[in-house]
């Protein structure tokens, strides 16, 4: 099932399946590679990318909270040149698109990431995260600087809050599609040092929140809308799409159960089968696919024939 998540044009996005996971939460591709069938994916968005490299932040870096946890990373990154030369080769091999997110820091630095990414071959598209705290004026800035420096379509980042003024000033920039939302940021205090911790809050608790904003930002935009946040079953995707989000993102559910990803996508994707009456516990589970249920079949084919041959 093919889609497309972009707005139409030249440089469109298409992908397989509309379910990938949010940026920060699967790395660079080969850290869940042993965990996940990425080609089960509808495309890979990388971590956090600066045009300088940055440092990770010092102290606490996750808080552990009744309904999720809150995580101060710093977003640490050695810069946009060597990351693409540390995983250029790995994504040109992988069999779905490959969408670079780009930390919004400065215009120019936005400007320069995005004439570099342009000529990268392994890279299909940019997803331009801003800032939580920027003004709708700079937002177009942003958007425009990255969308007038690259052939590939560009998608943004919205975080939580005056959602719909920042989007609609990213739609007139051009941006391909908006991805909503950034986790939203809270404070916590952290149970080992008793300090007070600033970060991004991830869990199922985020889903409400974020859920309403998609149903409302897609009744309003033409643009496509990608929906992120709490996202943690097949369910809540579905929740997702209904509201009108033409894909999802997921985060956080993929650091406690890998495999939740990928069933995601196969779920979405129409890849999952569905239980057959009588079936045993290790015949099925959540998410088998076709590919899986005709391996197992020859599987127990060879073994019957191995069988007979014996008796």
């Amino acid at each position: 099932m093919t889609t497309e998540i972009t707005r139409p044009g030249k440089s469109s996005l298409f992908v397989e399946s509309p379910v990938m996971p949010a940026a920060g939460t699967a790395g660079f591709g080969d850290e869940y590679k042993n965990l996940v069938k990425l080609e089960k994916l509808g495309a890979l968005v990388t971590n956090p990318v600066t045009f300088q490299p940055w440092q990770p932040a010092t102290g606490t870096r996750v808080v552990p909270l009744d309904a999720g946890m809150l995580v101060h990373t710093g977003l640490p990154n050695p810069g946009l040149n060597k990351v693409l030369d540390q995983h250029r080769q790995l994504w040109a091999g992988l069999p779905m698109p490959v969408i670079l997110h780009l930390v919004g820091t400065t215009v120019e630095q936005v400007r320069r990431g995005a004439e570099r990414i342009d000529r990268e071959d392994s890279v299909d598209a940019i997803e331009l995260g801003l800032n939580d705290d920027i003004t709708w004026q700079e937002a177009e800035q942003f958007v425009k600087a990255a969308v007038n420096h690259t052939e590939k379509p560009v998608l943004v980042r919205l975080p939580v809050g005056d959602t719909y003024t920042l989007g609609r000033a990213a739609d007139d920039a051009g941006a391909g599609a908006l991805v909503i939302a950034a986790p939203p940021r809270g404070t916590a205090r952290d149970p080992h040092t008793g300090r007070l911790v600033s970060g991004r809050l991830y869990g199922p608790l985020v889903k409400p929140l974020v859920l309403r904003v998609v149903g409302q930002m897609a009744s309003k935009f033409e643009v496509p809308i990608i929906g992120a946040g709490g996202i943690h079953s097949q369910q809540d995707a579905r929740d997702y799409m209904e509201a009108g989000a033409r894909a999802v993102q997921v985060d956080s559910v993929t650091w406690v159960d890998p495999k939740m990803l990928e069933w995601i996508a196969r779920d979405l994707g129409g890849l999952v089968l569905t239980r057959q009456a009588g079936a045993l516990a290790d015949e099925w589970f959540p998410g088998i696919g076709i590919t899986e249920k005709k391996a197992r079949e020859e599987a127990a084919r060879k073994a019957d024939d191995t069988v007979r041959k014996k008796t």
